[in-house]
């Protein structure tokens, strides 16, 4: 089993018609997102979350439910509103990001428990509440106790410029997750932002790494694989790095007797570029996502 934890939001995905612009609402938020898709691929998965007591808050709730995902351990705050990510995509479906994202549910974590911890042989933790120290304090206490509990720990650095006050600053607070995550996922341009040579230090590590239309790479310990994706049609790159991390994920999570092994890895990330890239010919992170069936279906071509 899984967890994800961090922020579950409403993606506002942007279109101009006519000269007006108007806004698709989806379902997203990095962990969410991660944890849908780990539902998706067969995985036995909970997400733990906050939202507003508001109408984009409800509708994420539903959404949730709908597909088939535990709520329980998503909370409900009376006093914070929902945060939403208005995303806008060039000709090429590459997207970029605004977020209203001030005083927001998602920066007041609900509790996670032993019990729940100990269920898990993953836990998975989302970036973007590190731009609050105590949701800081939170991330590294989780990561504590997942490790006491002989857990691995799985983080994707998603950084997002718009929400720090520095990249900097951004980096440093990172690195103090990443010194303690036990899988780690890094976009080109994320490798590039913290430095090559660190992320090369990283050694005792497993690191991820997206390339894009290149498909993507694995690091671990002295050792590293590579594999290709497929070639699609894009629509929306949004979500296309949760769902990879996720179709990367749930094989690793069906391999716990020997995570790490070439094999498993290899594997793991042919299934997640499949995943990936297909979960970007149409509109938003999640509702694209394909099944397992027709990955393995891509993968047997």
């Amino acid at each position: 089993m899984l967890i994800c934890i961090g922020e579950i939001l409403a993606d506002m995905i942007g279109e101009e018609k006519n000269g007006i612009t108007t806004y698709e609402r989806k379902a997203g938020g990095a962990p969410f997102n991660v944890a849908c898709g780990l539902k998706k691929f067969g995985s036995d998965v909970k997400f733990v979350g906050s939202v507003g007591d508001d109408l984009i808050g409800s509708y994420l709730i539903k959404y949730a439910r709908d597909f088939g995902m535990d709520t329980s351990y998503i909370s409900k705050n009376p006093d914070r509103n929902t945060t939403l990510a208005f995303v806008e995509l060039n000709e090429d479906g590459d997207r970029s990001f605004c977020f209203y994202r001030k005083n927001t549910a998602d920066l007041c974590m609900p509790e996670v428990s032993d019990e729940l911890i100990a269920a898990a042989d993953i836990v998975c933790i989302g970036s973007l509440m590190l731009s609050d120290e105590g949701c800081v304090r939170y991330a590294l206490d989780i990561i504590d106790r997942a490790h006491s509990a002989g857990k691995l720990v799985a983080f994707d650095v998603n950084y997002r410029t718009d929400i720090y006050r520095d990249t900097e600053s951004a980096v440093k607070t990172y690195k103090r997750i990443l010194s303690v995550a036990d899988i780690v996922k890094f976009s080109e341009d994320e490798v590039e932002t913290f430095t090559k040579e660190y992320v090369e230090s990283l050694r005792d590590k497993l690191v991820l790494i997206t390339l894009g239309k290149e498909g993507s790479e694995w690091h671990y310990k002295g050792k590293t694989g590579r594999m290709p994706t497929i070639s699609v049609k894009v629509v929306d790159t949004t979500g296309a790095g949760d769902a990879f991390f996720a179709g990367t994920l749930s094989i690793i999570d069906k391999n716990m007797d020997n995570p790490f092994c070439e094999r498993v890895l290899n594997d793991a990330i042919r299934f997640g570029n499949v995943a990936g890239a297909l979960n970007t010919t149409g509109r938003g992170a999640i509702d694209n996502l394909p099944d397992p069936e027709t990955i393995n279906r891509y993968l047997s071509e």
